[in-house]
């Protein structure tokens, strides 16, 4: 089984015993994907809660839904926009769902809670007496750090030291321990090797909960996610054949599982895994640093589904960058409104762009370009996270490449956006994906103790991927029966 769901009862009822005390209950996939299933005593609670405070009620605004309020509110429809035509270039439309609404301001957030839910539910972690580790390279372990806190759990969250100062700002106030280990967010191997010593260090005391290669997170990107784009699509009267592309970085191999939804239910749809082209690992088994934060690379995810890849678009950093500057420096939204014409609203959300954000977006914005899509035809995409959590990084390029001009403007504006071309594009044939996919053996097999018949069956099992989508409905049984003896008296 890819998820275990093996009951360790003394330690569930410890965790009962945790949650009972706290007055913690654990909301289901079914209440993430569809909020309006929530209980009414827990809106209620929600009514006057902040949108980032400690408090496990804050567990039940893990939903793509949250009213776009900063304390007290509800939910609504999915947070998305449709980036404007006059950003992208592209005549086919381009969707991104917004991150910024969930607490910590990213969706990644979901993904741990995924991870640590399920855990809790059967007895494999144990509340009282483990430290929950959070290897990442940015977003994920501020998620991890932050449900462990709503749980009343100990956490150890562990990132590279050159991720951005607002991240260890916030991690500083929330996770119990907070490790830098060397390097950007491409040296991932580094993160592993901490693991490893923290393993060897304390043994038992620790769980580590490793994105790249646990099936909750795929599993809370399928459901979740993947629900929520098909949200979007319907209530954009998408049909089916104008539904074309999905365009995610590989980053741990999560977010794109929802584009494995998506290709179940819109078998046409192309997906495409993102890469910065300073690290090509997916477009040329290349390596390198990068500034796109978060994504991870330099290795192939374990739970990612190569099979199910149509193509690798690799994005300059340096784009990213300028772009970054373009949507928050003051002559950047001055010449985006006066001489782009951007309206006052479409202005407003380019404060929801994250840098990986900016990413997927010229990725899906290759994409579009290089299956020469039309007017009706779309793409779907992801904004991770917001502006806010890079505002450091403004001051660093204001130092190393001067002020940010009109003139910069322009050129950003029409290089990096309008004439973002289809290089460094790759459509993907079988044995192309089958490359990609044997990158796996060197991470995984390797160093990391997966076996030579589990890295084959990815590939060829063809019921392998199929059985982790179903296991949502499982989970959400451990996670009823368990809120049912949190309740008991």
């Amino acid at each position: 089984m890819l998820i275990n769901l093996k009951v360790n009862k003394k330690i569930r009822e410890r965790n009962i015993q945790v949650c009972r005390e706290k007055g913690i209950l654990l909301p289901t996939f079914k209440q993430m994907v569809d909020p309006s299933t929530v209980p009414a005593d827990i809106k209620e609670k929600l009514s006057h809660t902040g949108l980032w405070d400690v408090d496990p009620v804050n567990l039940y605004r893990i939903t793509w839904h949250n009213e776009p309020k900063e304390k007290g509110g509800l939910f609504g429809g999915v947070n998305y926009i449709e980036i404007p035509k006059k950003l992208t270039g592209t005549k086919a439309r381009i969707f991104a769902l917004v991150g910024k609404y969930f607490p910590t301001g990213a969706h990644k957030v979901g993904a741990t809670y995924s991870c640590l839910a399920p855990a809790l539910a059967t007895g494999n972690f144990d509340a009282m007496n483990q430290q929950a580790v959070w290897p990442s390279t940015g977003n994920y372990c501020r998620g991890g750090a932050y449900n462990s806190a709503l749980l009343g759990c100990q956490s150890i969250a562990i990132l590279p030291a050159e991720m951005s100062q607002e991240r260890f700002n916030w991690l500083k106030s929330v996770a119990g321990e907070v490790i830098a280990t060397p390097g950007c967010e491409s040296n991932v191997k580094e993160i592993f090797d901490k693991c490893h010593e923290l393993d060897a260090e304390r043994g038992k005391h620790i769980v580590i909960f490793n994105q790249f290669e646990q099936f909750e997170n795929y599993l809370w990107h399928y459901t979740v996610t993947g629900a929520a784009f098909e949200e979007i699509i319907k209530k954009e009267n998408i049909k089916a054949e104008n539904v074309r592309g999905y365009a995610s970085s590989t980053g741990s191999g999560g977010t794109l599982a929802a584009g494995d939804k998506l290709k179940d239910d819109y078998p046409g749809i192309k997906i495409s895994a993102g890469e910065a082209l300073q690290c090509p690992t997916l477009l040329r088994n290349g390596f390198g640093g990068h500034r796109i934060e978060g994504i991870g690379d330099k290795h192939v995810p374990w739970i990612h589904n190569v099979k199910n890849t149509d193509m690798i678009c690799a994005i300059d950093d340096q784009d990213c960058m300028d772009i970054y500057r373009l949507f928050n420096e003051p002559e950047g939204i001055k010449y985006l409104k006066e001489t782009v014409g951007l309206t006052d609203k479409e202005i407003e959300d380019l404060q929801l762009f994250g840098i990986s954000g900016i990413g997927n977006t010229l990725s899906a914005i290759k994409m579009a370009k290089y299956y020469e899509m039309e007017e009706d035809d779309c793409v779907f995409t992801v904004c991770t996270d917001s502006s806010i959590m890079y505002k450091s990084r403004i001051d660093e390029q204001r130092e190393i490449q001067g002020p940010f001009t009109a003139d910069t403007a322009a050129r950003v504006y029409s290089g990096c956006l309008l004439h973002q071309s289809i290089n460094d594009a790759l459509e993907l044939g079988y044995y192309d994906r089958l490359r990609i996919h044997n990158l796996k053996y060197y991470t995984w097999v390797e160093q990391q103790g997966k076996t030579y018949e589990e890295i084959n069956k990815q590939w060829y099992d063809r019921d392998y991927w199929k059985s982790i989508p179903p296991m949502a409905k499982k989970i959400d049984k451990l996670i009823e029966a368990f809120n049912a003896e949190v309740l008991a008296k």
